[in-house]
């Protein structure tokens, strides 16, 4: 009779504590990763180890920077603004109402080569205040529509230029209505220097972007006509010009391929450019260059890169030494408990 009261008491226990309600712990579970108990590596920053980090990184990027400088200034550039130059004396204070009068706008210019240009030499045009990373005029096009020509209707993202007489534009959108439509024709010695203009783009953009079937349509039919026109037998693949200009830039000064020419150019050579000066930057303050430049293993005309390292290798040359002068002149004990606030001020004050 007494061995059954334990039992049911027991079991009391058990029924009580099951039927009573579970407290919620917020305490994460254990692991190393959370309790920050993993191995880690804790160096300590002497001021051997510091003034040697900052020499080593002097000494890396100190012959870095010269050899990007080399490389930049071994670039032939020759750069022309000829915007304003190419104005009539008449419309010299209208020149919106000059580039929006019809006719021809031809100009001649004049460059001059001090320095040989090895081939091949490439021609760009500059555009100066002209903003294509505007977010209206960025979304302003129809990818499906230049890849397939089943999608010439699709036109949706493509306002305010979509249609024209009622009919879909083939390249849709603000960025191809406003193609670059200046040209530039070269001679040295009244014999014409050849301009190639295959392959100024990227091939990812020819084989996967712009359709090999697809052809322009009721392009600048529209009533305000923005810049070039296109050659409706030609696809679109092949229309280098446009997927040039079509890869909008991230800033509002930016250079865009137009050609290369295929020879060297001897120093002192005189080179005559005869230009159609039609594209209108006059409506928003724009300028307009034309650029010839040759390029190293390192690319373009650019001194920043070499400026950059040198900057910063110069700065840490500086700091090792400095920092090597404070450790002789007034070294100081590593872990030196004097320097504790409570030692340098015993009565607390």
């Amino acid at each position: 009779m007494s061995s059954n009261v334990p039992s049911s008491s027991s079991g009391a226990a058990g029924s009580a504590d099951s039927s009573a309600p579970r407290r919620n712990s917020k305490r994460p579970k254990y692991s190393r990763f959370t309790q920050q108990e993993l191995p880690a590596c804790k160096p300590i920053l002497t001021p051997r180890w510091v003034i040697s980090a900052f020499m080593l990184v002097g000494i890396i990027f100190v012959p870095i920077g010269v050899v990007a400088l080399l490389a930049s200034h071994d670039v032939v550039e020759i750069v022309d603004r000829y915007e304003t130059d190419c104005i009539p004396a008449e419309f010299i204070n209208d020149k919106v109402k000059y580039i929006q009068t019809p006719g021809s706008k031809l100009c001649n210019r004049t460059l001059r080569v001090e320095k040989k240009m090895k081939r091949p030499i490439y021609v760009y045009y500059q555009l100066d205040n002209f903003y294509q990373n505007h977010r209206r005029y960025v979304k302003s096009r129809s990818d499906q529509q230049l890849r397939n020509a089943n999608s010439a209707n699709d036109i949706d993202d493509c306002k305010p230029e979509e249609s024209a007489n009622g009919s879909a534009i083939v390249p849709c959108g603000l960025i191809a209505w406003s193609l670059f439509n200046d040209t530039y024709n070269f001679s040295v010695n009244n014999s014409p220097l050849q301009l190639n203009k295959k392959d100024i783009s990227w091939k990812s953009d020819r084989e996967h972007k712009f359709g090999k079937d697809v052809y322009p349509k009721n392009f600048q039919k529209g009533a305000l006509i923005g810049g070039a026109s296109l050659n409706e037998s030609i696809p679109l693949s092949e229309q280098e010009d446009l997927i040039v200009w079509m890869r909008t830039a991230a800033l509002p000064t930016f250079r865009k391929l137009y050609g290369k020419i295929e020879r060297d150019i001897e120093a002192n050579t005189t080179i005559h450019v005869t230009l159609d000066n039609n594209y209108n930057t006059y409506s928003f303050n724009g300028k307009k260059k034309l650029v010839l430049s040759t390029t190293s293993w390192l690319g373009g005309k650019n001194d920043f890169l070499g400026i950059a390292y040198l900057t910063v290798g110069g700065i840490c040359f500086f700091l090792a030494l400095a920092f090597t002068v404070v450790y002789l002149v007034k070294p100081r004990r590593l872990g030196d408990p004097s320097y504790l606030s409570w030692n340098r001020n015993p009565g607390g004050h």
